[in-house]
């Protein structure tokens, strides 16, 4: 695929989207990467880092392990994840903190927006494709609500926890750092890297690759395969995946960072009556649906600016 400077700016923007969700507990950058059309590639890209890259590496070069791995690809869209994680990091914690219905509800709006266009790339409704949608939909809202589990400092729990949380941040919906909070192992990676304990780091960034670059292949089967049902899937998912970013929530259990901080470690959504009354703070009602409304068309013009592009290269 022929790509000029306009495309790699628009792969690097949306890298740059990417980030953001991925600093928003709870957030995939799956999910952006899903709705903004280059999830697929992003999964084949990945999945090409295997021994034959290595192979070509030693036998032909950087140019030849760069071409095959689309390491242009990989270089714009990390670059844009990289700007958005260093420079969005502080503002959208402040903004998680401070005003986290108004984060919540551009994150609601931006997936209900996300799901009406992933609609359209299921291209047959059969039951088996109505199922896989309901089933995948069921396993994502259970899954935000469970209860976090007990922490565990082992390695091979860490190992595990690390493919765990790669995988589900590669696929839309929810995030690794939600994972890692529900298995309990989200302080221990977090007091690992605030106290650079390399063992425990080496063992979940081993457990990480292992996890990506089988996961990858998974996924790039299952499109070549069953491209219709994968879609139903993993729009189902970030349907099941909503109750996570509902913008009214109750916390259920408190926990502490490695600061000392309190932080939510389990919440279930409420309506915006019943946070009022809970918390004593006004639901901001119009600022939600507002910013919801924000989020949706923010997904518009991201889709917008994909068929141009696609277009522009045909």
């Amino acid at each position: 695929m022929k790509r000029n400077f306009f495309d790699y700016a628009l792969i690097t923007l949306k890298g740059i989207a990417m980030g953001a969700a991925d600093v928003v507990p709870g957030v995939s950058g799956g999910t952006i990467a899903f709705i903004s059309g280059i999830y697929e590639e992003l999964v084949d890209s990945i999945s090409k880092i295997n021994a034959e890259a290595f192979r070509l590496l030693f036998k032909k070069g950087l140019s030849a392990f760069w071409k095959h791995i689309n390491g242009a690809f990989f270089f714009a869209l990390l670059l844009g994840i990289g700007i958005s994680i260093l420079s969005l990091a502080k503002g959208m914690k402040w903004l998680l903190d401070n005003q986290p219905i108004m984060v919540w509800s551009f994150f609601f709006g931006l997936m209900v927006a996300s799901v009406f266009f992933l609609i359209k790339e299921i291209e047959h409704w059969r039951i088996a494709t109505v199922l896989a949608m309901v089933l995948s939909g069921a396993v994502a809202y259970v899954i935000t609500i469970l209860p976090p589990l007990a922490g565990n400092h082992g390695l091979i729990f860490i190992f595990f926890s690390g493919a765990l949380a790669i995988c589900a941040m590669i696929l839309p919906g929810i995030s690794g750092a939600f994972i890692l909070v529900l298995l309990g192992a989200y302080h221990t990676v977090l007091d690992a890297l605030s106290n650079w304990n390399f063992t425990v780091i080496e063992a979940f960034a081993v457990g990480a690759i292992i996890g990506i670059l089988s996961f990858s292949r998974t996924l790039k089967w299952l499109f070549a395969k069953y491209r219709n049902l994968t879609f139903a899937g993993l729009t189902g998912f970030i349907i099941g995946s909503l109750n996570k970013v509902w913008p009214w929530k109750e916390v259920l259990k408190w926990d502490t960072d490695s600061q000392g901080t309190a932080i939510a470690a389990w919440e279930r959504s409420v309506s915006p009556s019943y946070y009022s009354e809970i918390t004593g703070n006004a639901p901001q009602l119009l600022l939600a649906f507002v910013l919801a409304i924000v989020g949706f068309f923010v997904i518009y013009a991201i889709e917008k600016l994909a068929m141009r592009s696609a277009n522009a290269a045909n």
